[in-house]
C-alpha cells in the first residue's frame, strides 16, 4: 500500500490488485499493467463519507499513483473557478458560461498532457463545442479575449507541440471574424463555428479528424450538417433551464467520445495501458452532480465509454442521480466488487464508503509524525477514542503532540494538545487545534448554532436551547434543516444526542467551554437543560444528572444512583451510570468560573478515595454503598472523558469498585462482574464503555461514535 496513506489498502494495493488497479488496469506508481475486473461496462465510482475522513488526500493520492502513466485529471468542485463564487475564469456572461462546461475545460487540459510511451490526447469535438458555446457571449468582447479563449480552447486539439504556432494562428483569424461580425449584421455564432470547423480540417485531412469534424451532424434537429449542430448547441446552452441541460450533456458526450477516439485503433492498443482516470472531489454540488448524472444516463443508454471515474462526494450520496447505486464499504472492495448494473441509471454508479481508521493506523500515524517526541504509551489509544478514527483528526491530533509536547507540563491533560496552538503554515498564524479541526470538520455557517446545539439531545431540548441561547430567528424550523444537513454531510444520527459524531461533539463543547473566561456561556446552556428536564419522571431524570454533573454538581447523581441500585434492573442501572458519567468536565475553577492554574485531579482523587473521610453520607442511607458509588462516578466520569489520558491506576481502581458490587446479593452479579473485566480493560485500549451483552457490547475492536 502506498506510504502516506493508512486504512486505505483496499483501494490502492498491488497484491492482490486493490480497486483503483482493477478499474484503471496498472498497478500505482508503475507503467505496469493490472487484470481488469470490469472489461466492458466499469462502475462509476463514488466515494462517500462525512468530514475528515480522507476522501480529498485518497484522491491526491490517486493522481499521484497515476500521474504521467495514464491520461488524467483532477477538479475539485468547489474551487472558485467552478462555483459561481466569483465571476467565470474569462468575466465570460452567464448565458455562455456555467460551471460544468469550465470544469470540461479543465479536465480535457489536463488529460491531453501526454504520458508514459504515448503522445497528447487531442478533443475536437469538445473544441469545437465549447468554442461555439464561448462564441455566444462575445457580441461585446475585446479582440485580445476573443483571441485568448479561443487559443486555449483550440490547444485542445493539439496532439504535438508543434501546434502552438498553429493555435495562434489561428485564434488570431478566428478572433478577427468574430469581431468583425460583432460590429457588422454578420451573424457572430455562425461566423464563428465556419472557422472552427475549417481549423479542425486545414492542417490534417486524416480520418479521425474528419470523423471529429462531422460529429455534431448528429445532434437533434441538425439535417446531417455539422454547423447547425454546433449552432442549435450554442443557441440551447445559451436558452438556459433544461435546453442547457441538454447541450451540457453533449459536451460530456463530446469529451468522452474524443477519449474513445484516442483509445481506439492497433497504435493507441500498442502504446496505451490503463485507462483514462478522471477524479471528481466535492462531487455533492455543481458540476459534479451534472457529470455524474450525465455519464450515467449515457451509459445506461448504450453509449459506452472507458473512463474510469472516481468521485467524491460528502456525507451519504442520498440525492437522486445515486439514490439505487450499488452500495460497498471500501473494506468489501479488497479483492472484487461484485458489482453489476441494473434497470436504473444510477445502478450504473457504485458508492463506496470510507470507513475510520483502526486503533492500529492511529498507532502508525502518531509514530509517524512524533518521530522526535516521547510520546505517552496512552496517547495513540486515546487519540484514537477521541476521534472515533477520523484520519484528519488523528492526523492534527498527531502534529499537535509533535509541536506542543515538550512544552507542556507532565500534568497537563490531554486536551491541552486541543487548546494548544497548532502552525500548520509558515505564512499563516497559528490557532488552537480545536479551531482548526472545527474550520473543516464543521460548516462553517452554522458553527456558533451547532456550539451550542451540541448540548442538546433531541429536537425538543435543540429548542429550547434555542429559544434561550440562539438569535429569535433560528427558530424549529430552522433546527429542523440543521438535522437534515447533518445527517446530509455525513454525520451519524445517534439517539440522544443532537449531533451524532462523538469526536464533532467534543470539539464543539470544548468551543462552547473556553467562548469565554469565566465560561459563562457553558454554565448558561446547561443550566438551560437542567431547567428542561425537571421533574420526577426517570425519562428526564438521567438528562438532568447528565447536565449537573457538567456543572460539577455531582450529589444528586451519586444519590440517584446508589437509590437505585437495588431497585433498577441492574443492565438499566449501568446504562445509567454510563450516560450521566458521560457528561463534558467542567475542569477546576474558583467561584467566578475562572481556571486554577495547573494540574486537577479531583475526580482521581475521589475516585481513589481520598476525600472518603470528608464525607458524611446521609443518616439514613448506606455509607458503604454511598461512597462506593461516588468513588464508581467519578472513577467512570474520568476514564470516559475523551480529553484525559487512561490512567492504569484508575483503571484498576474501577475494576475494584465494581468486583465489590457485584458481591451484593441484591444485585446481578454476572453483569457486574463482566463489567469489571471489559471496562478496565476497554478503557486503556481507548474503546467506549458498553454495558456488556448490549447491542453493541460485541463490536470491541475500534470503538467509535
Amino acid at each position: 500500500m502506498l506510504r502516506r496513506l493508512h486504512g486505505r489498502g483496499a483501494l490502492f494495493d498491488t497484491e492482490p490488485p486493490g480497486l483503483a488497479p482493477r478499474l484503471i488496469g496498472l498497478r500505482p506508481h508503475h507503467h505496469i499493467a493490472a487484470p481488469l475486473e470490469h472489461s466492458r461496462e466499469l462502475p462509476f465510482v463514488v466515494l462517500t463519507g462525512g468530514r475528515g475522513l480522507g476522501k480529498s488526500a485518497v484522491l491526491g493520492e490517486l493522481r499521484a499513483a497515476y500521474q504521467g502513466h495514464t491520461p488524467i485529471a483532477l477538479i475539485d468542485c468547489e474551487d472558485p473557478q467552478f462555483t459561481g463564487s466569483s465571476s467565470p475564469p474569462e468575466s465570460r456572461p452567464a448565458q455562455a458560461w456555467s460551471p460544468i462546461a469550465q470544469a470540461l475545460l479543465v479536465i480535457a487540459e489536463q488529460l491531453a498532457e501526454p504520458v508514459t510511451g504515448a503522445r497528447r490526447i487531442a478533443f475536437p469535438r469538445l473544441m469545437s463545442g465549447l468554442i461555439a458555446v464561448a462564441a455566444g457571449g462575445w457580441s461585446n468582447a475585446d479582440t485580445e479575449r476573443i483571441r485568448w479563449e479561443v487559443q486555449r480552447m483550440l490547444l485542445l486539439n493539439e496532439s504535438a507541440s508543434w501546434f502552438n504556432g498553429f493555435a495562434a494562428r489561428w485564434a488570431g483569424r478566428v478572433a478577427a471574424k468574430a469581431v468583425a461580425a460583432a460590429i457588422s449584421d454578420d451573424p457572430l455564432v455562425a461566423t464563428v463555428i465556419e472557422a472552427t470547423l475549417e481549423s479542425m480540417t486545414e492542417r490534417s485531412a486524416g480520418t479521425r479528424q474528419r470523423r471529429a469534424s462531422t460529429w455534431y451532424r448528429t445532434y437533434p434537429n441538425a439535417g446531417d450538417r455539422a454547423e447547425l449542430g454546433l449552432r442549435l448547441l450554442s443557441d440551447h446552452f445559451r436558452a438556459g433551464g433544461t435546453s442547457r441541460e441538454h447541450a451540457e450533456r453533449y459536451l460530456v458526450r463530446a469529451l468522452l467520445a474524443d477519449l474513445t477516439d484516442a483509445y481506439a485503433g492497433m497504435r493507441a492498443h500498442l502504446q496505451r495501458l490503463g485507462r483514462p482516470l478522471v477524479l471528481v472531489d466535492n462531487a455533492q454540488g455543481s458540476p459534479g452532480r451534472e457529470l455524474i448524472e450525465q455519464v450515467l444516463r449515457d451509459r445506461a443508454e448504450g453509449i459506452a465509454d472507458q473512463v474510469a471515474f472516481i468521485a467524491a462526494v460528502r456525507g451519504s450520496s442520498g440525492h437522486s442521480p445515486l439514490r439505487n447505486a450499488v452500495r460497498r464499504d471500501l473494506r468489501e472492495t479488497t479483492q472484487r466488487t461484485r458489482w453489476t448494473p441494473g434497470d436504473t441509471v444510477s445502478s450504473r454508479a457504485l458508492l463506496v464508503s470510507l470507513p475510520p481508521l483502526s486503533s492500529d493506523d492511529t498507532l502508525h500515524i502518531v509514530d509517524a509524525v512524533c518521530t522526535a517526541v516521547t510520546v505517552p504509551a496512552e496517547l495513540p489509544p486515546a487519540t484514537h477514542r477521541l476521534t472515533c478514527g477520523n484520519p484528519l483528526g488523528i492526523a492534527l491530533l498527531a502534529e499537535s503532540a509533535r509541536q506542543n509536547l515538550p512544552q507542556l507540563p507532565p500534568t497537563a491533560p490531554f486536551g491541552a494538545l486541543l487548546t494548544a496552538e497548532l502552525a500548520l503554515h509558515e505564512d499563516r498564524e497559528s490557532h488552537p487545534a480545536y479551531r482548526e479541526l472545527l474550520d473543516r470538520l464543521v460548516p462553517a455557517d452554522r458553527l456558533d448554532e451547532l456550539t451550542v446545539l451540541a448540548a442538546a439531545h433531541d429536537h425538543d431540548s435543540a429548542c429550547v436551547l434555542a429559544a434561550a441561547q440562539l438569535p429569535d430567528d433560528f427558530g424549529p424550523s430552522s433546527i429542523r434543516a440543521l438535522e437534515t444537513r447533518l445527517v446530509a454531510e455525513g454525520l451519524p444520527d445517534v439517539p440522544g444526542q443532537f449531533v451524532g459524531d462523538a469526536f464533532v461533539r467534543t470539539l464543539l463543547l470544548l468551543r462552547l467551554h473556553h467562548r469565554h473566561a469565566d465560561h459563562g456561556k457553558w454554565r448558561d446552556v446547561h443550566e438551560t437543560l437542567i431547567q428542561h428536564y425537571e421533574g420526577p419522571e426517570p425519562s428526564k431524570a438521567r438528562y438532568r444528572l447528565h447536565h449537573e454533573l457538567a456543572l460539577g454538581d455531582t450529589g444528586p447523581a451519586v444519590a440517584c444512583l446508589r437509590d437505585t441500585f437495588h431497585t433498577l434492573d441492574t443492565r438499566t442501572w449501568l446504562d445509567t451510570l454510563l450516560f450521566i458519567a458521560s457528561a463534558p468536565y467542567f475542569h477546576a475553577h474558583d467561584a467566578e468560573g475562572h481556571d486554577f492554574v495547573g494540574g486537577d485531579h479531583q475526580r482521581a482523587r475521589i475516585a481513589f478515595g481520598h476525600t472518603d473521610a470528608e464525607q458524611r453520607p446521609p443518616d439514613d442511607v448506606d455509607a458503604v454503598l454511598h461512597l462506593r458509588v461516588r468513588r464508581l462516578l467519578h472513577a467512570v466520569w474520568q476514564l470516559t472523558d475523551p480529553l484525559v489520558l487512561p490512567d492504569r491506576r484508575l483503571c484498576d481502581r474501577l475494576r475494584y469498585e465494581l468486583v465489590q458490587l457485584s458481591d451484593d446479593p441484591r444485585a446481578s452479579n454476572a453483569l457486574l462482574w463482566q463489567a469489571s473485566q471489559e471496562w478496565p480493560e476497554d478503557a486503556l485500549a481507548g474503546r467506549p464503555l458498553r454495558t456488556p451483552g448490549g447491542e453493541d457490547a460485541d463490536d470491541r475492536n475500534d470503538g467509535g461514535a
